[in-house]
């Protein structure tokens, strides 16, 4: 629990309350705390193993594990919001490579970090699987390179 009344601002999905999940893609549940390490880079992974979204054109399941990196910047995402935000994709229509592209923008967007990365480890469907790769780096700074470095290493994995 946050110890100060400044690092609970703006939190409102933690606590004893009952967990209510999103039917619908739900970006407004994303929530943001203050970073108290600003002075120094570093990395942030979260993996959620149990992503699901649904095919736009079959309408049947598709299952991934969805890894995201970031290094923050002022703001930091808060793990319950995600949790909740990345379980609204359940029955929403959308290929893999938008769900990877959607999450980051989002991300991005909501916390405006240095650096982000995610990756998506979709099963296979009719045989084959997908593992969609997108990132960002902050423009004009080392981070953009990073970026660009990240994506075609990406390739390799």
């Amino acid at each position: 629990m946050p110890r100060t009344k400044e690092e609970s601002e703006g939190l409102s999905l933690l606590g004893n309350k009952k967990t209510e999940y999103s039917d619908k893609y739900a970006p407004h549940l994303l929530e943001t705390f203050v970073n108290k390490h600003t002075d120094n880079d570093y990395m942030v992974t979260f993996r959620c193993p149990e992503f699901t979204s649904l095919c736009p054109i079959t309408g049947q399941p598709d299952f991934a594990e969805i890894v995201i990196n970031y290094i923050p910047d002022e703001r930091m995402v808060e793990s319950k919001s995600l949790k909740l935000y990345l379980f609204s994709f359940r029955n929403s229509g959308d290929f893999h490579e938008d769900c990877v592209n959607i999450i980051m923008k989002d991300l991005v967007k909501l916390m405006d970090p240095k650096y982000l990365e995610v990756k998506g480890i979709f099963s296979p469907r009719g045989g084959i699987s997908i593992y969609p790769f997108a990132n960002y780096g902050r423009k004009g700074t080392k981070y953009e390179k990073i970026a660009g470095e990240r994506l075609f290493s990406s390739l390799e994995r």
